[in-house]
């Protein structure tokens, strides 16, 4: 378990900073009508963006061929 904690730290990280980035959008932004599918509320807004956030940090993350072959062992 702590090293499948190791090895995806990095999306957990960005899902974290995305969430809380998502929720000052709806915050500050928001929609006030209710059409907006993403910002009308505040758990789809956090949602989306903790998601968003995993995507975008997982980017960053740096695996080789031997990682992932060995993984797959």
């Amino acid at each position: 378990m702590k090293k499948w904690f190791k090895n995806n730290m990095l999306y957990m990280i960005g899902a974290a900073i995305g969430a809380i980035a998502g929720y000052l959008y709806w915050q500050q932004i928001g929609c006030d009508s209710g059409t907006c599918v993403i910002t009308s509320k505040p758990v789809n807004s956090t949602i989306y963006g903790a998601f968003m956030g995993a995507l975008v940090f997982g980017m960053f993350k740096n695996e080789t061929k031997k990682q992932t072959l060995k993984e797959k062992e």
